[in-house]
């Protein structure tokens, strides 16, 4: 579909004429169920004393009214997915209006000490990870945020493989995200993790047999009860017999049930992702090998993981009073489901680290996916290996609108450098973001906002943003120099793009040129590639005897007695300052 808001406004309708239907379908389900309680009770009353009566109206309404409420619970549960997938299609054109007041920021991943990350304000508020998040699980959400911040530039023509193939999969990303939403994961995967690698075994090897034996001696008693052969004090006998049994293991399975509830919600959420995991046919390569990582020979890793939450929500029902008293008198219910619980964890707590690692990349891969889909006129890179090291048409700020952006062609080749002056607020600072971010954008793999693009893969380090550290009791010049220093110790292992946004900023302007000139000096002959923004003018005489430096500029002019940008990128220095003109015209001077 070319038009992704056109798309989102069509589910909204699908979804909400499917969740009036299911509305009505809970309503009737409520009533019959209040029918066949009100039956139940009817019986009991009439039927009176009759024990047989009794005791099968009970046993044959308890099992239809289970029945009823697992009904009417998956009725509940398509219901909230269904008001999920609306909000998710909501959320989208609220986007595309501009408000993402609704998505993470990611503040936790600011990192001011990161090669580019806080410069291109890539996490916080209205960053590119806001833009661009739509993950459902914590560990989603973390791999998202290390995707975009690896400054890594290998694989890239398979990442925009997977990227394309997600992108195409618009319903099957948004089920994933409605899926992953409905349940509320608070626990940290690591501290799972933890808590399977570490856990220590203590129910005894007996107990294997021991609640089979007990619930099948409870289900004889309950015939000869029902047939009057036995009284019913020698059944409530037996009963706190098994009350007994389960009271020699209460302190450790109560810290048991501690833990375990704590993660119920988690495999819960996660096999179901699994699920749709492992019943989908990718194209791409890079997704089909993860997906290889959840399909063993033997099992799926949705069944695994579906075994245990079932466990762990059996085991839940301790808390529903009158049945865990009951079910642990007559089946063992807690030591039995204790049992289960440490058998799961014996053979699979090394399986499980693989499987959480794969869901975590195909809720961040999502996010990406979504990015490419909502951006139909992006393209995607056409990665090279030639001297020119990027090369794009009509390249603009992702997060500018069509209607404030002004795309600018820019080529460079390896080792060139370019110094760009400007006036200010002529656009010398969102251009080098812009540059940034297609850097960054084309080594994850995303399409990028531009006509045409080729690139050369390069790493990203930048200075654009420094501030004191009082803290570290550094100064603003100390912590630029410190960030200066970063870059050229970089250099030495490995190749990078260098983004400069007006370096020794705090110091005299004669100490400042002199500066500046031989830091730029540096890099070119550590045969770096480049851009610098800078003020002044003198810097860009080193392009006479530096053959790799080239100037570039961006312009201001006075238009009837007014300041006028165009926001192109040209060639040569500027001419045009605009401090004096505005000082003036605001009335200070």
């Amino acid at each position: 579909m070319n038009n992704p808001k056109d798309f989102y406004r069509e589910q909204i309708s699908i979804h909400a004429l499917s969740l009036k239907k299911v509305k009505k379908q809970l309503a009737l389900s409520s009533s019959i169920r209040l029918l066949i309680f009100l039956t139940i009770v009817g019986t009991i009353y009439f039927g009176y004393p009759n024990t047989k009566i009794i005791i099968g109206s009970l046993v044959i309404g308890i099992a239809l009214f289970i029945f009823l409420v697992n009904r009417h619970t998956d009725l509940t549960y398509i219901k909230n997915k269904l008001e999920k997938l609306i909000q998710i299609n909501q959320l989208e054109l609220d986007v595309f209006d501009g408000d993402v007041s609704m998505l993470s920021p990611g503040k936790e991943y600011i990192d001011t000490s990161h090669p580019f990350s806080h410069d291109i304000d890539l996490f916080g508020d209205q960053s590119f990870f806001q833009f661009t998040n739509r993950t459902t699980t914590l560990a989603g959400k973390t791999t998202l945020a290390t995707t975009l911040s690896a400054n890594t530039t290998h694989q890239i023509e398979r990442k925009q493989e997977a990227i394309k193939n997600l992108s195409k999969l618009a319903q099957w990303r948004q089920e994933f995200s409605a899926i992953a939403s409905l349940v509320s994961v608070t626990v940290p995967i690591s501290t799972i993790q933890k808590w399977l690698q570490n856990y220590t075994f203590f129910v005894p090897k007996i107990m294997r047999l021991l609640p089979a034996i007990i619930s099948g001696i409870s289900l004889i008693l309950l015939v000869l009860l029902f047939l009057d052969i036995i009284t019913l004090q020698v059944y409530v006998f037996w009963f706190f017999i098994g009350l007994a049994i389960t009271g020699t293991q209460i302190k450790k399975i109560n810290v048991l049930y501690s833990n375990a509830n704590k993660v119920k919600d988690t495999f819960e959420q996660y096999y179901k992702l699994v699920d749709k995991i492992e019943n989908t046919p990718f194209d791409s390569t890079l997704l089909q090998e993860k997906q290889q990582l959840v399909i063993t020979t033997t099992e799926k890793a949705s069944q695994t993981l579906k075994q245990f939450a079932s466990i762990l929500n059996a085991f839940d029902q301790r808390n529903n009073m009158m049945f865990g008293v009951l079910a642990n008198g007559l089946m063992l219910w807690d030591i039995l489901q204790s049992y289960r619980i440490e058998q799961w964890i014996s053979k699979n707590h090394n399986k499980v680290e693989q499987w959480f690692e794969v869901i975590a990349f195909f809720d961040a891969y999502n996010s990406l996916g979504n990015f490419a889909f909502n951006h139909p006129k992006y393209v995607y890179p056409n990665i090279t290996s030639n001297n020119i090291i990027l090369k794009a048409e009509q390249l603009g700020h992702p997060m500018l609108t069509t209607q404030k952006r002004v795309d600018n062609d820019i080529l460079i080749d390896k080792e060139q450098f370019f110094i760009i002056t400007g006036a200010n607020m002529a656009g010398k600072s969102t251009f080098l973001r812009t540059v940034a971010l297609q850097i960054m954008m084309s080594n994850v793999g995303l399409p990028v906002c531009a006509k045409s693009c080729d690139y050369n893969p390069i790493k990203l380090i930048s200075s654009m943003r420094t501030s004191d550290s009082l803290s570290d009791d550094a100064s603003y010049f100390f912590s630029e120099l410190t960030q200066l220093k970063k870059i050229v110790d970089a250099l030495e292992n490995d190749t990078y793009f260098i983004i400069l946004d007006e370096i020794l900023k705090g110091t005299n302007s004669k100490d400042k040129a002199a500066g500046s000139r031989k830091f730029v000096e540096k890099l070119v002959a550590a045969n770096a590639t480049g851009i610098i923004a800078t003020h002044d003018l003198s810097l860009c005489e080193i392009a006479s005897d530096l053959q790799q430096v080239q100037n570039r500029f961006f312009d201001a002019q006075i238009v009837n007695d007014e300041l006028y940008f165009d926001y192109k990128f040209k060639d040569g220095i500027c001419q045009n300052m605009n401090a004096s003109f505005l000082l003036k015209k605001m009335g200070i001077v």
